[in-house]
């Protein structure tokens, strides 16, 4: 099974359906607003999330995340959702410097 629980979106649970995309295309299709200021493309890390549970459930890190990271733009439990697939059940949350202002967030 294919989850992801959004911790701070008061748990909300999203299923991907069909081929298994990226993060960030997963939760656009499931209606769920997520900052992506690039257009997914792995050129900012403005669609950061920050990885609570499951980290070995997603694809290995892209060669922009390890650019990232190199550069610490990038903390060990954080993933890029535009670079990052999921395969398993994962627990992310939304970073506090991404939220979106009219997204309603819970602790």
């Amino acid at each position: 099974m294919v989850k992801i629980v959004i911790e701070n979106l008061a748990q909300k649970e999203v299923f991907p359906e069909g081929k298994v995309n990226s993060v960030l295309s997963v939760l656009q299709s499931n209606y769920i607003d997520w900052m992506h200021a690039c257009g997914g493309k792995g050129r900012c890390t403005t669609c950061k999330m920050i990885v609570i549970a499951g980290a070995d459930q997603l694809s290995p890190l892209s060669a922009a995340e390890l650019n990232y990271r190199k550069l610490g733009e990038l903390a060990s439990n954080e993933r890029l959702a535009c670079q990052t697939s999921v395969f398993g059940v994962c627990k992310i949350r939304v970073p506090d410097d991404t939220k979106m202002p009219h997204m309603t967030y819970t602790n």
